[in-house]
């Protein structure tokens, strides 16, 4: 048996301990199934940089580990610089409506409080006008 071929099956042999090793850093089956897989490929096109005699687990388990490190870090960096999903139901809304009716909002609160203290002690009729409603409902609604 030659070299290469000890080494493909060693590394199949550590296929299911891999797998549990990227499913403990990914916590996730899918990107722990990706992970071993890349794992994988990185170990079959590094086959030259193993030494025979050392520990081929180790080894995997370090790629493994430095796969995860960088899968992490671009994932971080793709989240940092991309706008969280719930912004893009907002785009091309106009929002000129909310914002003349905050600016409304604020005048009448800013007038209301300029007032006398002898009107701001019903403070029901105004708010009540304020929504629609008349004088005559407005006082049954504060009695």
């Amino acid at each position: 048996m030659d070299q290469s071929s000890s080494f493909e099956d060693q590394l199949a042999g550590l296929l299911p301990r891999l797998r549990r090793f990227a499913h403990a850093l990914s916590r996730n089956s899918a990107d722990a199934d990706d992970l071993t897989q890349a794992t994988i490929e990185r170990a079959l096109r590094s086959r030259g940089q193993w030494q025979p005699g050392t520990r081929l687990d180790s080894w995997s388990y370090r790629i493994m580990r430095n796969l995860w490190i960088d899968m992490t870090r671009s994932q971080a960096r793709r989240t940092a610089r991309e706008a969280p999903e719930e912004e893009g139901l907002n785009v091309g809304e106009d929002r000129r409506d909310a914002m003349d009716a905050a600016v409304d909002l604020h005048r009448i609160m800013d007038a209301m409080a300029r007032l006398p203290s002898s009107v701001t002690r019903r403070p029901r009729p105004v708010a009540c006008r304020y929504r629609g409603r008349a004088n005559r409902q407005a006082n049954t609604v504060s009695r």
